[in-house]
């Protein structure tokens, strides 16, 4: 799998911080009441934000992003015989 950055320098930041912020909240909560596991899952979660914005790649937006790729028309080859309608014959979709 190739890991390119795919989130910006700014995004990075208020990621680093954010995940702090959470991380550093959770841990507190599970010092007082360390037998509920929610505080756990909360502080892998912060921790995960902070990882992602070190390496500055998140992979819900590498995932979103292949998806817009994969979702976008392809586009018509004329004359190579298997679509009978004409490029002038298609009508723009009216909701309407």
């Amino acid at each position: 799998m190739n890991v390119t950055k795919n989130i910006g320098i700014l995004n990075a930041l208020v990621r680093i911080t954010l995940g702090l912020t959470i991380l550093s909240w959770s841990t507190a909560k599970m010092v007082k009441f360390p037998w509920r596991d929610s505080y756990l899952f909360i502080a892998i979660c912060g921790a995960m934000k902070v990882a992602e914005g070190i390496v500055r790649f998140c992979p819900v937006t590498a995932l979103f992003e292949r998806y817009q790729e994969m979702e976008q028309p392809k586009p018509l080859a004329l004359g190579d015989g298997s679509n009978d309608m004409d490029a002038e014959e298609v009508l723009p979709y009216n909701p309407s």
